[in-house]
């Protein structure tokens, strides 16, 4: 890709001080706006990732997203969706891209091989995705078109253990886990009742 295109006067001020235009033009030779098949297997296999959003005045957030492999699917050649699950109610991510819809992904392996994959792009947040008949658990489906697609060095990723998965990932044919935090006292007047567990099947929607 242009490294024009990917670049600010912001990124081009700092890599002169440190004299890193070059390799960071370099760089841009593995920035692509299509996914490759590595990047499918990858995304495709991931149990979380950060997502990054900002409201409409540019004041950003980040959340962790988390669930079972294949939770985030590639959907097109720059396209991937993600569900949303129950979480807090905040909406904080999902919000932002209603009133901005720039958001960017980053894929990191802290288990195994150390790896990271980094995408910008633009987000939309849908209650009738046609994904919701086939994801067990969710609520909305996120869709992002990704811009810039690229690898982020790892050297910097400890080497951590995976233990178990999180007891809180739908699973199909079982009643979500209640957290803990939504029986304590200062939260029972405002927790709504939860609705009938909707499993994937088109004619429990």
């Amino acid at each position: 890709m242009d490294p024009d295109t990917i670049y600010h006067d912001g990124n081009r001020r700092l890599q002169d001080a440190f004299d890193s235009r070059r390799i960071s033009d370099r760089l841009t030779q593995l920035t692509r706006a299509a996914f490759t098949e590595a990047d499918k297997i990858y995304i495709e296999s991931a149990i979380y990732f950060f997502i990054a959003t900002a409201d409409a005045e540019g004041r950003p957030t980040c959340s962790f997203k988390g669930g079972p492999p294949g939770f985030v699917r590639i959907t097109g050649p720059s396209e991937l969706a993600f569900p949303d699950y129950d979480g807090n109610g905040m909406f904080k991510s999902l919000g932002n891209v209603t009133v901005n819809p720039n958001v960017g992904l980053l894929f990191i392996a802290m288990h195994g091989r150390p790896q990271r994959l980094r995408i910008e792009g633009t987000a939309t947040v849908s209650r009738d995705d046609p994904l919701l008949a086939h994801t067990v658990g969710a609520q909305l489906v996120v869709r992002v078109t990704a811009r810039a697609i690229y690898p982020n060095c790892p050297r910097y990723i400890p080497s951590l253990e995976l233990v178990e998965p999180s007891v809180y990932t739908p699973q199909p044919g079982s009643d979500p886990v209640e957290p803990a935090w939504k029986n304590f006292p200062q939260f029972a007047d405002a927790i709504h009742p939860r609705q009938p567990t909707f499993r994937g099947d088109p004619e429990q929607r």
